[in-house]
């Protein structure tokens, strides 16, 4: 279905061909005084200049075609040759008539459908996950979302980081601590335990305690990067330590994960991409984009154009062993054949934007990659404390995403306390309340800025905030209720009818956006713009539900016409929030 302001385009196009003037200056644009009118045309400004004629002039020309068309309750020319439009009232419940026949409520899926890897995980194994890789997942979840729901094909991947340093710190120091293990005896021969050494706890305890000492003992980092190295050429007994703490480690990635609303469809692996890379730099070689620099393996992604210096894309070290650059491009190539992809979407921090620099260009030389695949880049901004500087506990340390959720969720508690709620359905609204506080706290603001982490404001039942807009759902649940309660039922064939005041158009207004919205934030990957238009919309039927009787009122064809308003802004509602990866509770 036609988007409102294509309609009106139209509308306006046949008017400046009716008047003599090329249609292309018929654009029409929300207005930017919404207090004067809603929608608004500068065509005449330019087609001045064209025809010779004031602006002014005609504009008035325009806007004398269009007095009689029903589209219009107001249209008019100011100076210096605006045209300013209001729809009627009519045209305007026509259209959200029309929309909500529609089972996307207007979005037009994708002519074309895409196959879109989404790489938003980026953890590592070993460790917990922590408000650092907060951003990562939630705004790739809601990208994610979003493709899908624009008709495409997407596969996003958690991209898993284990086949680095922190592995073999892990081994190292478990060989310190027991020796005995059949892991660390080379000439064991028979099967490997199939319950590992070790609990989530225990690595939590190990890694921090080895990266420490290996910051200060050298020849504990050298045997690390050993075991590394070691594990890579093979080794059976660190292959199966390696499995272990995958095992271990996957588990508690996908309890955290499940409480974020944030599913994966791959969970690879930097060691899936292994396989790939000889045949990559081979490759490279043959090709004659590889070259040795000081011993390394290098390939130049610098172009003429470059304001600014791009150092070369490392390849091997000196010693051979393969870097993240490496690992990354493998990753491609992999992406490549198993998907053959039209777009990659990386989600990662801004600061690591020169890296992917590197790496896409590098890709793109390389022809590892074609020059029809979108290599996307979101780099998102930092999350702060109330000091500016990058989340932490009171202690300084770095605070477990799990602890963030229960801090939350107990301040959520706090809160409802005077609620009339049987103990399961306030843990239940609780619990996704709190998500809802963090995930739109994070999402409303866009991805690439630095934000402040506010646990009073982002908890608030009022405002811009993510309960606030669960608060919007509950309130049109809890009408519904009562109508199917009190045996009130509505016909299916019920319209909604033309407004008779200002909340019922500023409802209608905001939900002729929704298609529009959508579109946009696929297009430039900006869940910002989905928690903006929920905004909107919750506030604006908010005022519409304290202006207007809905369940009392004593016209049966306004309350069934309000209530079919109420229900498509639930719909609407629930479709966004789940594309923020949101669940509203029924109460709270």
């Amino acid at each position: 279905m036609k988007k409102i302001m294509e309609i009106l385009e139209e509308t306006l196009k046949k008017a400046f061909a009716e008047a003599g003037y090329d249609e292309r200056y018929a654009r029409v644009t929300l207005s930017n005084r919404p207090d004067l009118c809603q929608f608004q045309c500068n065509g005449a400004l330019p087609a001045a200049k064209e025809y010779k004629k004031a602006p002014l002039v005609i504009a008035e020309e325009i806007v004398k075609t269009l007095e009689e068309d029903g589209t219009f309750a107001e249209i008019s020319a100011q100076k210096p040759g605006f045209i300013n439009m209001t729809v009627s009232s009519g045209f305007l419940a026509d259209y959200i008539n029309e929309l909500s026949k529609d089972e996307c409520f207007g979005v037009k899926k994708a002519e074309k459908q895409e196959t879109i890897v989404i790489d938003y995980g980026g953890a590592n194994v070993a460790k917990p996950l922590h408000v650092g890789h907060l951003r990562s997942a939630i705004i790739g979840e809601s990208i994610k979302r979003t493709a899908k729901y624009m008709g495409h094909k997407v596969i996003g991947d958690a991209h898993l980081g284990d086949w680095g340093l922190q592995i073999g710190l892990i081994i190292t120091e478990l060989k310190h601590r027991q020796p005995e293990l059949v892991y660390f005896d080379e000439n064991f021969e028979g099967e490997y335990p199939a319950e590992p050494p070790f609990s989530m706890a225990d690595l939590e305890e190990i890694y921090p305690y080895a990266n420490g000492y290996a910051k200060e003992h050298e020849d504990y980092k050298a045997e690390a990067q050993g075991a590394v190295a070691e594990l890579q050429a093979g080794r059976k007994g660190y292959l199966a330590l390696w499995k272990h703490i995958l095992n271990v480690s996957l588990e508690d990635l996908k309890k955290i994960y499940t409480k974020l609303n944030v599913d994966f469809d791959l969970w690879k692996k930097e060691s899936d991409a292994q396989p790939y890379i000889p045949d990559m730099v081979q490759g490279m070689k043959d090709g004659g984009y590889a070259y040795i620099d000081q011993g390394a393996l290098v390939v130049d992604v610098k172009e003429e154009t470059d304001k600014k210096e791009i150092p070369p894309c490392m390849i091997l070290k000196s010693n051979g062993a393969t870097l993240y650059n490496t690992t990354d491009l493998a990753t491609i190539v992999e992406r490549r054949k198993l998907f053959d992809p039209d777009k990659i979407i990386y989600v990662v921090d801004k600061r690591q934007g020169l890296y992917f620099e590197q790496v896409f260009r590098c890709a793109r030389k390389t022809k590892i990659i074609g020059e029809h695949v979108d290599l996307i880049f979101v780099g998102f901004g930092t999350m702060n404390g109330k000091d500016g500087k990058p989340f932490k506990t009171r202690d300084g340390g770095v605070l477990r995403l799990e602890k963030l959720l229960e801090e939350v969720t107990e301040e959520v508690e706090k809160k409802m306390a005077d609620r009339e709620m049987d103990d399961e359905a306030r843990k239940d609204a609780a619990e996704k309340i709190a998500l809802a506080a963090i995930k739109y706290g994070d999402l409303s603001n866009q991805a690439s800025k630095d934000y402040v982490f506010d646990l009073e404001r982002f908890t608030s039942f009022e405002g811009n905030t993510g309960p606030y807009i669960l608060y919007t759902i509950v309130r049109i649940k809890s009408l519904l209720r009562k109508l199917k309660e009190q045996g009130i039922e509505i016909s299916e064939e019920q319209r909604i009818l033309p407004a008779t005041e200002q909340t019922q158009t500023d409802v209608m207004l905001a939900l002729a956006r929704w298609s529009e919205v959508v579109e946009t934030a696929f297009a430039e990957q900006a869940p910002h713009k989905i928690c903006q238009f929920v905004y909107e919309l919750s506030d604006a039927f908010n005022k519409f539900y304290h202006e207007n009787k809905i369940v009392t009122n004593e016209d049966e064809n306004v309350r069934a016409s309000h209530t079919v308003l109420s229900t498509q802004v639930f719909r609407v509602l629930e479709c966004a929030i789940d594309l923020l990866g949101l669940e509203s509770p029924d109460r709270m």
